[in-house]
């Protein structure tokens, strides 16, 4: 599988475990990117100057203590991957904390000067027909994380796997990952307004990171509606034995709203279409919807040329900056069982990374 370039940087793969615990997988991972990890948080300028300062605030310490204590003990063996991660890397477990629950935080900051540069946005179009099955996938981030990403394969106890494409620092997969049992997602960030967010609640990263270990569909679902989340998120789900895929929508105090796609292709960027929800109104999440509406949608082809589209100028689908980046595209194919990674604008199609999703029974 080797490795690429993006922006002049490969995107490396670490094939860890099996552990004899999660602090040891999480020591494992900080080790080998340390690097990545440390010039991450030099370079994150979110880090630098609003989350880093607040938290040493008075006032941020009955958040942080809830945050942490309701997800420690929700999630203890990925807690110990965290406090492996900073051990491994050399970071300050602070720094650690604070990139992973970033967007659990970031509403709370008092407003002046703040939320400078909070966007994370993605776009998916997905569609499962009967010519084909496929989830599209753009993963856009903030200019910090431009060449501060990874691959970890995380082999399990029972020999069973997932492959999660990772933040430097953070738990597989605030983006997109698959597991052995060919089950698999794709994320997007979604925008509540602040009165329906809860404080303390359980970070969407340690809820993908679960995901990454659910065993079918009717599990992951479970493992989304069981989690008291602070902020909500968008799931595009995906299993290949049954070709069928899933957007979840969800918000604080457990509200869920399930689509199943079907043949009509359907665009998800980054705001609620289906759960009915109070929601910042984002102008780019709006126009690239618009965009999308009126772009041909009928073959693969098709998808990765939308995905690529950057016919607005201020808010293109294939983003360059100055702020936001499409760092990568994943292209899941559920009748190929394959998930690609193409560097670069996906109308090139230049793929870098080829895995095969298909269900593999334990050793």
């Amino acid at each position: 599988m080797g490795s690429c370039s993006v922006d002049g940087e490969r995107l490396e793969m670490l094939e860890v475990g099996p552990c004899k615990d999660a602090y040891e997988m999480g020591v494992l991972i900080g080790r080998r990117f340390s690097q990545l990890i440390r010039s991450r948080v030099r370079r994150d300028l979110l880090l630098q100057n609003e989350l880093r300062p607040f938290s040493h605030t008075p006032q941020s310490q009955p958040l942080l203590q809830l945050l942490f204590y309701n997800n420690r003990i929700k999630f203890p063996t990925y807690w110990d991957e965290l406090l492996g991660t900073a051990a491994g890397s050399g970071v300050p477990l602070l720094d650690i904390l604070l990139i992973n629950f970033r967007k659990e935080i970031l509403p709370f900051i008092p407003k002046e000067g703040a939320k400078s540069a909070i966007a994370d946005d993605c776009s998916d179009v997905l569609v499962v027909g009967e010519s084909m099955a496929i989830a599209a996938h753009n993963e856009d981030a903030n200019v910090a994380l431009v060449g501060h990403t990874y691959l970890i394969k995380g082999i399990l106890p029972d020999g069973l796997f997932f492959v999660g494409y990772t933040y430097a620092g953070e738990l597989p997969s605030c983006a997109f990952g698959f597991n052995s049992h060919g089950l698999g997602f794709t994320l997007d960030s979604v925008p509540p307004v602040e009165d329906e967010i809860v404080a303390g609640g359980i970070g969407r990263n340690f809820i993908s990171r679960d995901l990454l270990e659910a065993t079918s569909m009717d599990d992951a679902m479970n493992r989304i509606k069981s989690s008291e989340v602070s902020v909500g998120h968008s799931y595009n789900l995906f299993e290949t034995s049954r070709r069928r895929i899933f957007n979840v929508e969800t918000a604080s105090r457990k509200r869920v709203s399930v689509y199943e796609v079907g043949k009509t292709p359907f665009f998800h960027a980054n705001m609620y279409l289906h759960l009915l929800i109070n929601q910042v109104q984002d102008e780019n999440s709006i126009s690239r919807q618009k965009r999308a509406s009126v772009l041909t949608k009928e073959s693969k082809g098709d998808f990765l040329s939308l995905l690529g589209d950057m016919d607005d100028k201020n808010h293109p689908i294939y983003m360059t900056g100055p702020l936001l980046h499409t760092l990568c595209t994943a292209l899941i194919d559920l009748d190929e069982q394959t998930l690609s990674i193409i560097k670069g604008n996906p109308q090139k199609g230049d793929v870098s990374h080829v895995f095969s999703i298909s269900p593999q029974k334990s050793p």
